[in-house]
């Protein structure tokens, strides 16, 4: 492993869990161009991972200020990382996995990463999917939310796959005007278990997001 703890990949249009696991990161960003996409990030950790992987990119660390997506009224600053790269291997990999560009809707073609199932949904749980402990019922919720309806669509097939039981509910409009679904309460242990299994193996996660899950799940089993 580099200082990084993460090589490149060998080719980012070639199937593997690294490609898988920053795709992910990719589409659930959501600032995709034609030649650059930025990923972004809450976590100083998984920005260098993603840079390593792509091969190198900017970093550019700022403070942001964004409302919460159920209730507009509440803000939360952190700091982010946002990770862009640059190249014509960027045109390549959107047309071939279907990513929108710019104002052009994409068709998400992830089927190409079905071995690597495991590794999509962490990358795309990391960065557009939330998980909190439910004081009032001890339980964890995980839910996805994003402006593109086409993706969440996407992340629902791929939920539906899966090899524990990842039901869900109904995709619904948020305050924000995006969208969401929450996985059910029940399947938030088995997969949220799953979906990090292994991940140690390979440094493919962004370690607060993770730990968070974990704490989550330790309260929720106490």
């Amino acid at each position: 492993m580099s200082d990084t703890d993460v090589e490149p990949a060998a080719d980012l249009l070639k199937s593997a869990p690294k490609t898988a696991y920053l795709w992910g990161h990719v589409a659930g960003s959501d600032d995709i161009e034609s030649d650059t996409v930025t990923v972004r990030t809450n976590d100083e950790t998984c920005a260098n991972r993603v840079a390593a992987i792509a091969g190198g990119g900017d970093i550019d660390q700022q403070v942001t200020e964004r409302p919460y997506a159920h209730n507009t009224s509440v803000t939360r600053t952190k700091d982010e990382y946002l990770v862009t790269v640059e190249g014509d291997i960027i045109k390549s990999a959107t047309g071939a996995f279907g990513l929108p560009v710019g104002d052009d809707a994409g068709g998400y073609r992830f089927d190409v990463f079905d071995e690597y199932r495991k590794q999509l949904l962490r990358g795309l749980l990391e960065s557009c999917g939330t998980v909190c402990f439910k004081s009032s019922s001890g339980t964890v919720g995980i839910s996805f939310v994003h402006d593109d309806r086409t993706l969440l669509e996407t992340i629902d097939g791929l939920l539906e796959s899966c090899p524990v039981d990842a039901p869900t509910g109904d995709i619904s409009e948020t305050s924000s005007g995006g969208y969401w679904f929450g996985l059910d309460d029940d399947a938030a242990a088995p997969f949220g278990t799953w979906v990090y299994d292994g991940s140690d193996e390979t440094n493919l996660f962004a370690p607060t997001r993770r730990r968070k899950l974990t704490r989550s799940l330790e309260q929720a089993q106490n």
